[in-house]
């Protein structure tokens, strides 16, 4: 919740900055956004690589641990081909670009802001954003009425990190490792699922 809430804060920050014409010309003139991807990708890799829990998780997962991410991936295209429909200015390959960012709001935004638009990219932020949020707010309530792999597949690629904690009380310690590498699978999977979408 915390980290969501400084996200947010840099993002509105930066509109306010930004709409409010003190920014220099030469900070304006140039698209960093694209180095800021670089630079967030090096990070990723040197977090999943430092970690030596998320390193020994993978070498002992098995099969039936993939199932998990599948059924997030699946469930949320699912999700997505119902309410499609309800709602008006976006299509359906811009709203599976959206829920493929599966959480992780800071990448996927950047991304489909470099290759679609960034209006779509502040709709990835505000979504995966809100995602997390109901999480965090709702993993008990999904873990009574729909198990205890839910939490893990509405945390998405937050499973990992920021919804762990929660994720482990509502579900149990037992199910903490499978919420690891849901989240580290979703990690890796958003770039390339993400950009497949929007490039086909």
């Amino acid at each position: 919740m915390k980290g969501s809430l400084i996200i947010l804060g840099f993002f509105s920050l930066g509109i306010l900055i930004g709409a409010s014409n003190i920014v220099p010309e030469w900070m304006t003139s140039t698209d960093y956004s694209q180095y800021a991807l670089y630079v967030l990708m090096f990070l990723v890799g040197v977090g999943i690589g430092s970690d030596d829990k998320a390193l020994q998780a993978i070498r002992t997962m098995n099969f039936k641990i993939l199932l998990i991410p599948i059924t997030t991936i699946l469930g949320t295209t699912l999700g997505i081909a119902i309410i499609i429909p309800l709602i008006k200015g976006i299509n359906i390959k811009e709203a599976m670009a959206v829920g493929a960012g599966y959480g992780y709001y800071s990448l996927s935004s950047i991304i489909i802001k470099e290759l679609h638009s960034e209006w779509l990219g502040v709709v990835a932020l505000l979504s995966n954003v809100i995602r997390e949020v109901i999480t965090l707010l709702l993993a008990p309530i999904f873990a009574i009425y729909f198990g205890k792999i839910a939490p893990i597949c509405s945390g998405g690629a937050t499973s990992m990190d920021t919804t762990l904690p929660i994720i482990s009380k509502a579900s149990g310690k037992d199910y903490a490792i499978a919420s690891l590498i849901h989240g580290i699978i979703l990690t890796v999977l958003v770039p390339f699922i993400v950009s497949m979408i929007l490039t086909l």
